[in-house]
């Protein structure tokens, strides 16, 4: 709830803004920090309701990103055409808010009743009880309980994090690059941002349905193998993008592409979970975006840094 009410400020302070700087610290920074308060607990609270279908349950939440991302594009326009650019920000606020509904959805469980020799134990030890919690936790076990370091000990969340970090310098650079890539080959500038509509679209169906294999009795004890194929999958359609030379062959790759990402982003999650087990995802979740931010970050500069050098390169021998 609370991330929602600093997204929706974002967006209201952003309508008063008046150079880019003061957009970076509102709609960057203070929404920034609503969104990063939203991904946590959503993916959280999943574990904590499900388990026989959690691969699907996380497959139908994270279907709602590629919703908007074949909508928002659009939708933004039309809210700039209708409203002006101070307009179309404090109703995306307001649509922001919807996400502090979402958040007084998410109900903690209630804890499970102790039964009569549970009871008896607790009233033997209530002493012992009592002296431990009046006992001053440290600094570090305090920071531990929300950021369990004791994961990075953890060889399957090492080896899980280490692919992330490697994936993610490369996983969203694609979909910044699609239309400008679709209209360095002719393409013209409407056709070129379809592609990101195709491909989100595509998206939207492949996150349920690869939750739903994932749920399945052959691939759930082996989901870590299936999030490998997916990862295999979306790196081999981007090794085939450059054969695409036509439009019809880049609506192909975007087909693929979207189904490849879906499917990524519908285990992502889940795989982690699995690997480290329902009572220190959160911390693991945690830790893990904070190293991911890095790459994320990297990933579309250094490759729009790498198109920059390939084109000195290919001028400079037209020359020569």
């Amino acid at each position: 709830m609370v991330g929602g009410l600093l997204c929706c400020l974002s967006m209201m302070l952003a309508s008063f803004c008046t150079s880019v700087i003061q957009l970076y610290l509102t709609v960057g920074f203070i929404g920034g920090t609503g969104l990063a308060f939203n991904l946590q607990p959503s993916l959280t609270i999943i574990g904590k309701y499900f388990y026989r279908k959690r691969p699907m349950a996380n497959g139908l939440a994270m279907a709602g990103s590629p919703v908007f991302l074949s909508t928002l594009a659009p939708f933004n326009q039309f809210l700039s055409n209708t409203f002006g650019w101070k307009g179309s920000f404090l109703i995306l606020g307001a649509i922001f808010l919807h996400a502090c509904v979402a958040g007084a959805l998410m109900r903690p469980l209630e804890p499970k009743r102790a039964t009569s020799k549970s009871k008896n134990k607790i009233g033997v030890n209530e002493d012992s009880g009592l002296k431990k919690t009046h006992q001053k936790k440290s600094t570090c076990e305090q920071i531990n309980k929300y950021l369990d370091f004791s994961l990075f000990k953890h060889r399957g969340f090492l080896i899980y994090l280490s692919g992330n970090v490697i994936m993610f310098l490369g996983f969203f650079a694609p979909v910044i690059f699609l239309a400008p890539y679709a209209k360095d080959r002719g393409i013209d500038e409407y056709s070129a941002a379809f592609l990101l509509s195709v491909m989100a679209f595509v998206d939207m169906f492949a996150r349920p349905l690869g939750g739903v294999i994932a749920n399945s009795k052959l691939v759930r004890p082996r989901i870590q193998y299936f999030l490998s194929f997916s990862v295999m999958f979306t790196g081999v359609c981007h090794l085939l993008c450059p054969l695409a030379q036509t439009y019809s062959s880049l609506v192909v790759y975007a087909i693929f592409f979207g189904y490849g990402f879906g499917s990524v982003s519908s285990v992502l999650f889940e795989t982690l979970m699995d690997l480290v087990g329902a009572p220190k995802f959160s911390s693991a979740v945690g830790l893990t975006t904070i190293v991911e931010c890095g790459p994320v970050l990297l990933g579309p500069p250094l490759a729009g840094k790498h198109i920059s050098y390939q084109g000195k390169q290919k001028r400079d021998i037209n020359i020569h």
